[in-house]
Order: C-alpha cells, then structure tokens, then sequence
C-alpha cells in the first residue's frame, strides 16, 4: 500500500485534532509543529467556524481593488496589441494608450493583462537591448539602403523589398515591393523618393548589387548618386551591423507583416506595405526614440531633387581625364582602368600629401580609388596592403578602388 501524501492541509488537521484533546499544553504543540502560537490558533478558529475546509488556503486576492484595470480600458488595451498584430509591448501600447486619452498605466500593468487574455507567448524570450545607440543629429543627414531578403509569390515570381530609412530619426522613407533588383529598379523607386522628400547628404548601403560590385564599389546607380550631390558609403563586408537600423527595420517588418501572409502578386505585397509603414511611421512608438514615433523626428530634405542632372566640374589644379571604353583612363604613360560605369564622365587625380607616387582618383565630389605609379602593391590607411589590382600589360599601372572609410557604428567618415 503506498504511503499517504502529507500536505500542509493534513498537517494542519493533525495539528487541529491533538489541539483540541483535553489537556494539551497548546503553546508547546505549536512549538513541536514549528508555527506560531498565533498561526495555531487561527487555525483552531477557522476549523471551529467552517469545518475541514476551513484548513485550505485561501485567496490573496483583495476583495477590493481599486485600482484595478476596468474592462474597457483592458478592452481597449487588447484592441491595440491586436491592431500591431500581437507584435507591441507594454511600454508602446501604455504609450499609445495614454496618446488615445486613456489612463496613463504602467507597462507591467499592459503585460498583466496581455497575459491574462492570452496574448503573450510564454515561450518568447525577452528582447535584447543594444550597449549603445548611435544616430546622426539631423533627419536626411544619412540613409541607410538595403533589399530585405526576396519571398516567393503565388503567382510564381518574387518580391523584392526595398527599404531605405533615415539615420536620425528611423523614418521610412522607402518601403518598395520590387519585381528585381536591377539599378534601373531601383532608381525609379529613389527618383520618386527624392522628389517627395528631397536628397540627403549621404547614403549607406552594402556592396553587392545593385548598388557594388565585387571589384570596384561603384555602378550606374551609385554614381548616379554622386552625380546628385550624395556621398555614397558601403558598409564593410560580413558585417551586416553596419546597416543595423535597416536591418532592425527587416526584422520588423518580417515580424509584423510577412509572416502573417501568403502574397499572391506585387500589388498585393504593395498594399500591406503601405499600410505597415504608415503604422510604423505614424503611430507605433520607438523604443530608440524614446517612445516617440518616427514621423515625430522626420522632416523633409531642404535640398530639391533636379530633374536635370548637374554639369560635373572640379576645381582649378586638379588633373582631369576622361574615361575610355572598358574604364580605362591614361595618365602619365600608365594605364589605369576604373569602373566601366563611367565611361565617358570626367575624372580627377589629386596629389596624396603623405604620398608622392600616389593619386586619389575622384568622381565629383567622391574619392572613389587611389593609385600608385611606383609599387605593385596598393596600401593605403583603411586597407591592408595587397597585390590584387588590375595590371596593364604594357605599363603596369596598378588601380585599387577605395571604399568610403566606415566606422563600427555606422558613421561613415568624412571625406574632405
């Protein structure tokens, strides 16, 4: 036979019944059960006032609360984290809460009663905060660029998202359901861009296509921003943290949007695009702005877009040549070649100060190489020394191309 369970209930009705047999020294059996005389005798009084049942614990709960969380306001608070989705937490919902005129409540107060309605995935792990943030001062004084990974579509094509998101203030300037990731794309998507908005000072993207290729970090399409006055970065290979806004923006938009369908065509991605970004835009607060919603922090580039693009001119002492077919250029009895984007576009030569030999080779206002007339190996202050470059036969002139210096945060470092 096995042996009985002993519970505190059955302790407290042993302790119930030798208590109340004539002659017991009390005090001393509350001693023997390690409790209180105070706790012994509660429960003699309960098991004279209501029976055995008396000996079970009862609720902590107060039979009044008055603060407690009304129904309508719970009511409400769900009806918010179901708009999101079941994506926002109590910090954005308390916020949004308090922006729709009701009561201000705490954030573990929005959790309580997520997780009484069974909203919350007790599985989830808690987010991960970031050491530090870092951001530009002023709205358009960086974009960061990138496609978000490509989905398939009922109708047996893809989706291609585009994103481009300001710095400063996490705005989504560009959310685009592309058909391809081709330059021609994506420069119709930034011309419409730009014209709403306006240019920003500089741009950051990766190095692959379209926006780089595997040798020279420039094409069409990135020199087409230069040619608008954008200084054009890429962040630094395998290191997808240094578009880590825009890749946070993925993140999100995954978890809030592409997640939740089965897109049949462009069109259809389109439409709930739209809409999400009008949600992150417009009403979901961000955590990094303190709660403020990025449309708060955003305003418009005081710089137009030109219809027409500017005449390429460069200051007095620089040494210009144009760009042959193939992207060679000849100086000095050496031959160089360059990116084949830029054929037939002006280029200069600066001296490097530090450097006799060597030349910085821009377009615009954008250094895009460094050369050397002297050594076959390519050194400069951002790169580890390297002998791959193009090599002519005839002259041996080496060409490296120079990606815009980066820093680990993302910041890219200025040029002039």
């Amino acid at each position: 036979m096995p042996w009985a369970e002993v519970t505190r209930v059955s302790l407290r009705e042993e302790f119930v019944q030798l208590a109340m047999q004539p002659g017991v020294n009390r005090r001393q059996l509350c001693r023997r059960f390690g409790i209180a005389p105070k706790t012994g005798y509660k429960w003699l009084g309960r098991h004279a006032a209501e029976g055995p049942s008396g000996l079970h614990d009862r609720s902590r709960r107060p039979r009044h609360s008055p603060a407690r969380t009304t129904d309508d306001v719970a009511e409400r608070v769900i009806r918010l984290r179901r708009e999101s989705r079941n994506s926002w937490g109590g910090r954005k919902l308390a916020q949004l809460l308090a922006e729709e005129g009701g009561p201000r409540l705490a954030p573990s107060t929005i959790t309580g009663v997520l997780r009484r309605a069974g909203l919350l995935d007790p599985a989830a792990a808690p987010g991960q905060h970031a050491w530090q943030r870092f951001e530009h001062i002023a709205p358009n004084a960086l974009w960061q660029m990138d496609f978000k990974g490509y989905f398939p579509l009922l109708e047996r094509s893809r989706c291609h998202p585009l994103t481009v998101l300001d710095d400063h203030s996490r705005f989504a300037v560009l959310l685009k359901a592309c058909a391809d990731q081709r330059g021609a794309t994506v420069q119709n998507a930034l011309t419409n861009v730009f014209r709403r908005y306006g240019l920003p000072a500089a741009m950051l993207m990766d190095n692959g296509s379209p926006w780089g290729d595997r040798d020279v970090p420039f094409t069409a399409l990135s020199l087409w921003l230069v040619r608008l006055g954008i200084r054009v970065s890429h962040g630094r290979p395998r290191h997808p943290q240094t578009q880590g806004k825009d890749e946070r923006f993925h993140r999100t938009l995954k978890f809030e949007v592409l997640r939740h369908f089965n897109f049949t065509t462009l069109e259809h991605c389109q439409r709930e695009f739209d809409r999400f970004r009008d949600r992150y835009n417009l009403r979901r607060p961000h955590d990094a702005l303190n709660l403020a919603t990025p449309a708060s922090r955003y305003r418009p580039s005081a710089i137009p877009f030109p219809e027409t693009l500017p005449a390429i001119d460069y200051p007095p002492g620089l040494e210009v040549r144009v760009v042959r077919a193939g992207g060679w250029v000849t100086y000095r009895r050496h031959a160089f070649r360059v990116c084949k984007a830029l054929h037939g576009l002006p280029i200069a030569l600066r001296p490097v100060p530090e450097a006799d030999s060597q030349r910085e080779v821009l377009f615009c206002h954008q250094v895009i190489a460094r050369i050397d007339l002297n050594q076959t190996h390519v050194t400069d202050a951002h790169q580890k020394s390297s002998s791959c470059g193009v090599v002519h036969k005839s002259t041996g002139g080496i060409f490296r191309a120079i990606p815009e210096p980066v820093d680990p945060v993302g910041n890219t470092a200025p040029t002039f």
